[in-house]
């Protein structure tokens, strides 16, 4: 199950996806920068009228900014 919340920055709803490492040190390993997994997000990342969704994970670094990611590219930090 999912959770739906709106946003008024983006093109309509997001579906907050359940994930075994949220709270928990995780690793982008695209970038290799380490932080806590916050969410995982069902986004819509079309910037045209064709939806294409994909599931983000965001990710507070040490710096306390947050940024995102595909949650593919998520492990646990060791």
């Amino acid at each position: 199950m999912t959770n739906r919340i709106i946003h008024s920055h983006t093109r309509g709803a997001l579906d907050i996806v359940p994930h075994r490492l949220l709270r928990r040190r995780v690793r982008d390993v695209a970038s290799g920068v380490e932080g806590e997994l916050m969410a995982v997000i069902n986004e819509n990342v079309s910037d045209s009228a064709h939806e294409q969704w994909m599931e983000l994970a965001y990710v507070r670094g040490a710096s306390g900014r947050e940024f995102s990611t595909a949650v593919t590219n998520i492990e646990p930090a060791e």
